[in-house]
């Protein structure tokens, strides 16, 4: 008997195949350790309630929000959920996107993962210690990089220098 393929079965598997893709990348993400790592209930306490939807839950503030949006001094951007230096701002320029830009961020300071959200493929951005969403990255920047770091202010503290 000669076996056959239905389109049913053909997309079945597909979706069969994509469900365990997804799954595989959730465990690796889960199996990753942190430095700086804290239940719910504790970040909620450290964190105000605009920066937990942000870091804790992939939340974007809106646009043009952030008072670190105009932020022009001379220091240091930091992760608001464990003080980690992120961002230097000499890298940080105006995209007119309405968030804080980067062309670069510090070394070992930030991780990437694929955002399959709103039917679309782009690059998270989080902070490596303690795995708070920081924005995405983008291909449109300027030199020397050619990189948009997109990232949410409610994310960042900022340490000027002296």
């Amino acid at each position: 008997m000669r076996s056959v393929i239905t389109r049913r079965a053909f997309l079945g598997s597909g979706v069969a195949v994509l469900v365990a893709a997804c799954a595989k990348a959730r465990q690796t993400a889960a199996a990753q350790s942190f430095e700086v790592t804290h239940t719910d209930d504790e970040w909620r306490k450290l964190l105000t309630p605009d920066q937990y939807a942000v870091l804790r839950e992939e939340s974007t503030e809106p646009s043009f929000s952030s008072p670190l949006l105009h932020e022009s001094r001379v220091g240091a951007f930091a992760c608001a959920g464990c003080a980690l230096d992120l961002f230097s701002s000499t890298t940080k320029y105006d995209s007119g996107t309405g968030w804080p830009s980067f062309w670069a961020p510090l070394d070992d300071a930030v991780g990437t993962t694929d955002d399959t959200s709103l039917g679309m493929i782009r690059t998270a951005v989080h902070c490596r210690r303690c795995d708070g969403h920081l924005g995405h990255v983008f291909d449109d920047g300027p030199k020397p990089t050619g990189l948009r770091y997109c990232i949410n202010g409610l994310a960042l503290t900022f340490r000027a220098f002296a």
